[in-house]
């Protein structure tokens, strides 16, 4: 019996009105003077003005860094690093949807590492490079999707190698999640339902990635029968604060889940933004039929524990993601997206290269991800 490490560090501070203790917390874990990473659109819609605000009202000067592209690359976090250091900032609050958040954890990471990126991609082993000596960090997430406000990575698309990375390390944790529900009202429909199924599918991968993780397994599927039942009602009525409340701990669980794996389906994902610069959950939702047909040759009990969660009528567990990417609008395929099969060669390649698939239950070769996206189509 091989051993195991299972962690569950962070604090989440949950609820509406949430935010207005983010001050306080931010004194708490010693900052006092704080670099709000956020990305035009928060700005855009008065959020980061009003986070800045509070901020200051509780103490803590705050300057704001809006430099984060919708996938974030490394001219970005350095970006941030010098607007870290030009306010002679002591802690990071990250703000916003998985690209600010993402960045934010890199950013404190390079104030005080200095290695280059592509020295810390996990999948090369990177993570041995990061150490304890990382500004705190806090997240405010303002979507309910990645999670990424209580993962322990950082995704960034490498000058090196034009590809989507991860960058993993416990040392990477923010020290406080803040999820308040009244800051997703604002997402368009479209959005909420492309963020909500990367939460979806973070539960789902998570759940059937190999490995063993029983506490990983349960909170992945309490996530997803969170997704079943307040997904579409997120969508369709934005101001249902106890369907944004719900989605919100669906995307957290799935974070704090998918410590255990992801699969095929973020292998696939991730060259779709870093090569097309689909939105990441979008890309998720058009992919992940395909790889769940692919994995219930090997994992069927649990694809049927997935099947009941999501639609007990369903004969299927790729029906029941099928019938639920349909419920909420998103398309039912990457031709819908502008992918064709002309690109399907270079994305194969950059999605092997993806360590996601490694712990899918099902082991795949480059030719069999190509063959994933051309059922995708």
């Amino acid at each position: 019996m091989s051993l195991s490490t299972w962690s569950f560090p962070t604090t989440i501070v949950f609820g509406a009105k949430a935010v207005e203790t983010l001050a306080n917390h931010a004194k708490r874990v010693g900052g006092t003077r704080a670099l709000l990473v956020c990305d035009a659109g928060v700005v855009k819609v008065g959020i980061a003005e009003r986070v800045k605000s509070l901020l200051e009202a509780g103490g803590v000067p705050t300057r704001v860094f809006d430099g984060v592209d919708p996938n974030p690359v490394e001219k970005n976090v350095f970006d941030g690093v010098d607007a870290y250091k030009a306010h002679g900032a002591d802690v990071v609050v990250s703000l916003g949807g998985g690209s600010p958040l993402d960045a934010g954890k890199l950013i404190a990471l390079k104030t005080t590492h200095e290695r280059p990126l592509v020295d810390y991609d996990d999948a090369t082993g990177g993570d041995r490079f990061i150490t304890a000596n990382v500004p705190p960090i806090l997240t405010v997430p303002t979507t309910a999707g990645t999670g990424s406000d209580v993962g322990r990575s950082g995704v960034v698309t490498l000058a090196a190698t034009g590809r989507k990375t991860v960058i993993f390390s416990p040392y990477l944790l923010a020290k406080v999640a803040v999820l308040d529900p009244e800051l997703t009202v604002s997402m368009p429909a479209r959005v909420t339902a492309a963020t909500g199924f990367d939460a979806l599918t973070h539960c789902l991968e998570a759940y059937c990635a190999s490995g063993d993780h029983p506490m990983a397994d349960a909170i992945a599927l309490g996530g997803l029968e969170l997704c079943a039942k307040h997904l579409a009602r997120a969508v369709e009525k934005g101001d249902d604060l106890e369907a944004r409340g719900a989605m919100m701990k669906a995307a957290m669980m799935g974070a704090v889940a998918f410590q255990k794996g992801l699969g095929a389906c973020h292998s696939l994902a991730h060259p779709l933004s870093s090569e097309k610069g689909m939105h990441h959950g979008l890309a998720n939702a058009l992919c992940l039929p395909a790889v769940v047909a692919l994995n219930e040759a090997v994992i069927a009990d649990r694809l049927d524990r997935v099947r009941r969660t999501l639609d007990a009528s369903a004969k299927t567990a790729q029906a029941a993601v099928v019938a639920m990417r349909a419920k909420i609008g998103l398309p039912g395929g990457l031709g819908a997206e502008g992918v064709t099969a002309a690109d399907i060669p270079k994305l194969a390649d950059k999605a092997f290269e993806d360590a996601c698939h490694r712990s899918n239950p099902k082991p795949v070769t480059r030719d069999d991800l190509a063959r994933l996206y051309e059922q995708s189509l």
